[in-house]
């Protein structure tokens, strides 16, 4: 079949997460893969309220295009709860609701990124924004990390040297995949940087609000004094990502191009998505919705760190996340965690190996796993099997060894 694709689609893989998960529907998988909620803290009841108000209220409205930038008292909510909970100062007309944050991380690279461009993100990623960017054809830059982010004497040693740096994407706030946090004294090193060489930052923050631990830190966008930082935000994490809606938040010439970028792309996001969501913080208090989600995940967090610390040999390294959904897993180096995970796969155990978070490829010890949608009693079971499995990979090394040895 004389099918010509373009070359772009060449440089775009499919996401191995999506991929993944298609195995881990069956129902015996225990899986510590995607980045999924808990579905049993769906408000399904209040949403079965919320629905039938907007249809009675406005229906007619609802089930109408609304405009590209989004339904305003959602806008206005948003941003309210941006300068509560972030300590920005934006307003409504700062905001373009999208099809998920994820269509924000396309829209960068749409916006800014021509063949060629080099964009600058942490060592590892998340990889569903590498993979949307992929299709503008940069090259990444890796920033070295450690357990407080994002090195900046590495960031700015790059930025001296590179003319063809068009971007900076990070995730400050329970990092995904290492679910690492910034200090404020690097918020405050890395803004510093990024206002004397004037680069375009992506603040990517889709799990701010899941604080377990310790004081909530500035976002970047509240430090941000030139207009130069993009932040995306998101519902999914914090209420329900079936609703697909998310938001950006930039300076008004910058938001111009996304907003054209929504039009080209989809004309807007769901009216009566926006609308019942615009409704239940009417109805009800999103903030008491958020504090039962974090109630279960720390839990959830707690009991895989220490099952992991009990199940897993001390030579293992892990994060331990003040928030979010994600701890990340260093093996020693002979164990190369993509094939570890076919074999948990065959103990119907499931996570993300951690190549796919590097843009470059080349580090094959690592996994990210989830806590967050799996109840304690199978984080438990699952993070044995693991274990069972890691051990059985050492010994193999092991013998390999002494075999090469002898």
């Amino acid at each position: 079949m004389a099918v010509r694709f373009a070359d772009r689609m060449s440089k775009i893989e499919g996401s191995a997460i999506r991929e993944l998960l298609k195995l881990t529907a069956r129902p015996e998988v225990i899986s510590f893969a995607g980045g999924m909620p808990a579905p049993e803290l769906f408000p399904v009841e209040e949403m079965k309220k919320v629905s039938v108000a907007v249809l009675e209220e406005q229906g007619r409205t609802a089930l109408q295009y609304t405009s590209t930038e989004g339904y305003l008292p959602l806008r206005q909510k948003i941003s309210a709860r941006m300068n509560n909970t972030l300590k920005t100062n934006v307003g409504p007309d700062d905001i373009l609701i999208t099809s998920g944050s994820q269509q924000g991380l396309d829209f960068s690279g749409k916006t800014f990124i021509d063949k060629g461009d080099v964009i600058l993100c942490e060592s590892p990623s998340y990889m569903g924004a590498l993979n949307a960017m992929k299709a503008y054809e940069p090259e990444f830059i890796e920033i070295d990390t450690d357990n407080d982010g994002m090195i900046m004497e590495d960031l700015e040693k790059v930025l001296a040297s590179n003319d063809k740096v068009k971007m900076i994407y990070v995730i400050p706030d329970f990092q995904n995949p290492s679910g690492r946090t910034w200090p404020l004294e690097r918020r405050l090193k890395f803004m510093e940087i990024v206002n004397k060489y004037e680069i375009p930052v992506i603040e990517d923050n889709p799990y701010g609000e899941l604080r377990f631990d310790g004081e909530s830190l500035p976002s970047l966008k509240s430090l941000d004094t030139k207009g130069l930082v993009i932040y995306l935000g998101t519902f999914s994490k914090i209420f329900c990502p079936g609703y697909r809606l998310g938001w950006t938040c930039a300076a008004p010439k910058i938001l111009a191009k996304f907003n054209i970028c929504k039009q080209g792309a989809d004309l807007q996001a769901s009216t009566i998505s926006q609308m019942e969501v615009s409704k239940f913080m009417d109805i009800y208090d999103l903030d008491e919705h958020v504090e039962k989600i974090k109630a279960c995940y720390v839990k959830r967090r707690d009991v895989m760190l220490q099952t992991m610390k009990e199940e897993f040999p001390a030579c293992v390294e892990f994060t331990h996340p003040q928030g979010g959904l994600f701890t990340w897993v260093t093996f020693p180096k002979g164990i190369n965690a993509g094939e570890m995970a076919k074999k948990c796969l065959e103990k119907n155990v499931a996570y993300v190996p951690g190549e796919s978070f590097y843009p470059n490829g080349g580090v094959y010890n690592t996994c990210r796993l989830n806590y967050s949608n799996m109840p304690e009693e199978k984080i438990i079971e699952g993070i044995k099997r693991m274990g069972e499995v890691l051990r059985e990979e050492l010994a193999k090394n092991e013998e390999k060894e002494l075999a090469t040895n002898k």
